[in-house]
């Protein structure tokens, strides 16, 4: 019987990959292997249109609800249903199917995460803000509604991969490329540019995701998620530089044993095994491993001077659960406007560190049941806030371009 399968935001870069993982695995297994229940998209509603069709997908939601009418005339004759708006997000979130794949970038994607764990949907997560702003609150509704959460993050995907028994763990080891810039003088980072900052050396993403990886926020993040995921402080989990991108992350055991997950950086392999898991594992098309075509493996030290971003993610941690929120939404805020060009680059961690001394982050030190309307107020606060930043680090910058 066919796996039923629901992407929320299709059209990004980790549901174009979840797509094609479905496309090889319902050509080349002997019956089709995933039904689509229903796809979501923010904005683009061609491209969501035209996936629906091709995978008959029985729902296609556009998040804008403004575009409700363009989705429309798109599947029109098509016999799929149109909807939009964020209440159609979580309305497709909470139907049953056997996998969710969480694909929305950033906190956007929280509600629908909520959602569809609370209908008691098992949801691979590839949606890593949200763990990291919620992560109490997502397993606490997972586990009560009898819901998984497959750590899809290909870090994270591995660990999850290679982990035994939880209690027999020592340390768990996030691996991270280093981005575009692992090398580049601390002077240089002053000029860097948008189209500089999103060419990443090994991974093909999305613009947002790209600026983390050049300002190590990205394995900032993943840091925070896997203290959440795995109940591990994060004082007992490392990150090392490993610009090849073979190893994806590595788990340490009480008898000396470290066992490490390794593959081509390609994201259909934790996809495929996280839309598989607990099943068998997935056919996919993805380039073999060839560790005679590398020759070497190396790893070194995160520079924390040049990039503070995994010091800021282990200071919120420690600081309880508001600032993770403030952190990310700062940082999300940063990103934004240094896309636009309203802020420099190394703006963005100044931003993030800023936001964190705020009263916001001080606040709800203790204690871990934020409710869903808690983290979105802060996140609401905090982006009203770092938006105040933005606009003083802009005048800096158009001040010194005089």
């Amino acid at each position: 019987m066919a796996r039923t399968l629901t992407i929320l935001g299709a059209t990004g870069s980790i549901g174009s990959s979840a797509l094609a993982v479905v496309d090889h695995c319902n050509r080349t297994e002997d019956c089709e292997h995933f039904e689509i229940e229903a796809l979501t998209a923010h904005k683009d509603v061609h491209s969501l249109a035209d996936r629906a069709i091709k995978y008959g997908a029985k729902r296609a939601v556009i998040a804008d609800a403004a575009l409700y009418a363009d989705l429309k005339e798109a599947l029109d004759g098509s016999g799929i249903e149109p909807m939009a708006g964020s209440d159609a997000l979580e309305e497709v979130a909470r139907i049953p199917v056997d996998r969710v794949l969480a694909a929305i970038v950033g906190i956007a994607g929280l509600k629908s995460s909520h959602a569809a764990l609370d209908a008691g949907n098992s949801v691979a997560l590839a949606n890593k803000e949200s763990m990291v702003c919620a992560g109490s609150l997502l397993k606490t509704v997972a586990a009560a509604r009898g819901a998984a959460i497959i750590p899809t993050d290909s870090e994270h995907n591995a660990m999850f991969q290679v982990m035994e028994r939880g209690g027999d763990v020592e340390r768990l080891i996030l691996t991270a490329s280093g981005g575009p810039f692992r090398e580049t003088p601390a002077e240089k980072l002053k000029r860097v540019t948008p189209k500089e900052a999103c060419a990443h050396p090994n991974w093909s993403m999305g613009r947002k995701i790209s600026v983390d990886s050049a300002t190590l926020m990205n394995k900032a993040l993943e840091l925070i998620e896997a203290s959440y995921l795995f109940d591990f402080p994060e004082d007992r989990i490392d990150v090392l530089v490993h610009p090849q991108s073979v190893i994806h992350s590595l788990v340490a055991y009480r008898d000396g044993s470290t066992l490490a997950q390794l593959g081509t950086p390609d994201m259909r392999t934790p996809i495929a095994h996280a839309l598989s898991w607990p099943e068998r594992r997935l056919s996919t098309d993805v380039k073999r491993l060839d560790l005679a075509e590398w020759a070497s493996l190396t790893f070194g030290k995160v520079d924390d001077t040049r990039f503070p971003s995994i010091r800021l993610a282990r200071h919120a941690l420690n600081m309880g659960p508001a600032a993770p929120v403030v952190l990310n939404a700062a940082n999300e805020v940063a990103v934004s406007a240094f896309l636009e060009g309203k802020c420099r680059f190394l703006d963005i961690r100044w931003i993030v560190e800023e936001a964190l001394g705020l009263d916001i982050a001080q606040s709800l030190k203790t204690g871990s049941d934020l409710g869903l309307g808690d983290v979105m107020s802060l996140d609401q606060e905090s982006r009203r806030r770092s938006d105040e930043l933005v606009a003083a680090a802009g005048a800096q910058m158009r001040s010194e371009a005089q």
